[in-house]
């Protein structure tokens, strides 16, 4: 499976416009999915690009939205410290997106697979 398809399926399940009854017909079905692909790739901020939305990273203006966004936070924290708790969000561009990145334990060979002495 596609982990992106996936993805992008769990983001629809809870929209709130996903629809509860079927569609009418073949039209409506076209209409609200491309409707939903507009939002997803241009209003929908994703958290594992620093919250830009995808046609903002392919047209390549996510980084000088993020580094306008730091600046901005910067200057923010510089003029109310007391408003910050702890260290500001980190605005740098994301080079490689993994859905779900692989830890330690998820690289390891299954015990069955494991050689014995």
């Amino acid at each position: 499976s596609n982990p992106y398809v996936e993805s992008a399926f769990r983001t629809l399940k809870y929209r709130p416009e996903l629809p509860v009854k079927p569609f009418e017909n073949l039209l409506a079905a076209r209409r609200w999915v491309t409707e939903l692909a507009h939002w997803y790739n241009h209003e929908h901020r994703h958290s594992a690009i620093g919250f830009v939305t995808p046609a903002q990273r392919h047209a390549g203006l996510d980084r000088a939205l993020l580094e306008q966004r730091a600046l901005v936070y910067e200057q923010a924290r510089q003029e109310n410290p007391q408003r910050w708790s702890g260290q500001p969000r980190q605005w740098a561009h994301v080079d490689v997106v993994h859905l779900n990145p692989e830890t330690k334990q998820q690289t390891k060979e299954p015990e069955s697979k494991q050689k014995t002495a």
